[in-house]
C-alpha cells in the first residue's frame, strides 16, 4: 500500500448558499489530490496521454461527513492498492483545525490503452512494492 497526503485550503468560490462546500468540489480535492501524488512521482498526465494510455475513473463512493467551509485548511489523504485490474485510492479529507473527518471515498481506476483496457500493468513500473 502506498500513502500520500497533501494539505489544502477551501476557497470561497467552492461554498454554496448555505457556506459551505458544495458535495461536487469534493470530487475535485480527491482528483487534485490524486495529481499531486503522481507528480511527486514523476508522473505527469501529458506523457501518458502521449502514449495512448488513460487512467479512467470507473467507479467513486463518497461518504460526507463534517462540512467544510471557506477558508478552512484540510488535509487530503489517500492510499493505494492494486485490485485486480484497477488501481484503488482509499481517500480521506480532514478538517485541519480539529481534525474531523469530513470525506472519505473509494476511487477505481482502470487503464486504457489505445481505447482497450487493460490489466493496469502499464503502472507497475512507478509501484514496484504496490501490493497486488
Amino acid at each position: 500500500m502506498i500513502s500520500f497526503e497533501l494539505l489544502m485550503k477551501v476557497r470561497d468560490y467552492e461554498c454554496d448558499m448555505q457556506g459551505i462546500v458544495n458535495n461536487a468540489v469534493y470530487l475535485n480535492y480527491l482528483e487534485h489530490t490524486r495529481h499531486e501524488f503522481l507528480l511527486g512521482i514523476g508522473i505527469r498526465f501529458e506523457d501518458v496521454l502521449a502514449e495512448n494510455v488513460v487512467p479512467v475513473v470507473a467507479r467513486i463512493e463518497i461518504d460526507y461527513k463534517t462540512s467544510l467551509r471557506a477558508g478552512d485548511e484540510f488535509i487530503s489523504k489517500m492510499k493505494l492498492i492494486k485490485d485486480g485490474i484497477k488501481h484503488v485510492f482509499f481517500q480521506e479529507i480532514y478538517r485541519k483545525a480539529d481534525n474531523k473527518l469530513s470525506a472519505k471515498a473509494k476511487v477505481e481506476i482502470v487503464t486504457m490503452i489505445n481505447g482497450k483496457l487493460t490489466r493496469g500493468d502499464y503502472f507497475d513500473k512507478y509501484f514496484p512494492d504496490l501490493d497486488k
